[in-house]
């Protein structure tokens, strides 16, 4: 009886360290950074935020570029 305790317990140990492990998934590469023009900044202050890729939805989104203050 007492080995059947065991390896229940070790067979429910392995399952519960195993059930925390989390994979990545792979994505493809990501694209060259498209060629942004700056407009021209909307009042002193601003700075230019370049645009950028981000993974959404199963592919890679543009974010375009924005003035922030």
């Amino acid at each position: 009886m007492p080995s059947i305790i065991k390896a229940t317990l070790v067979a429910t140990l392995i399952a519960s360290a195993l059930a925390g492990c989390v994979v990545e998934p792979v994505h493809p590469r990501r694209p060259p950074p498209l060629v942004e023009v700056v407009p021209v900044a909307p009042a002193p202050g601003y700075r230019w935020v370049q645009g950028h890729y981000r993974w959404e939805r199963g592919q890679w989104v543009w974010l375009p570029g924005h003035w922030r203050y």
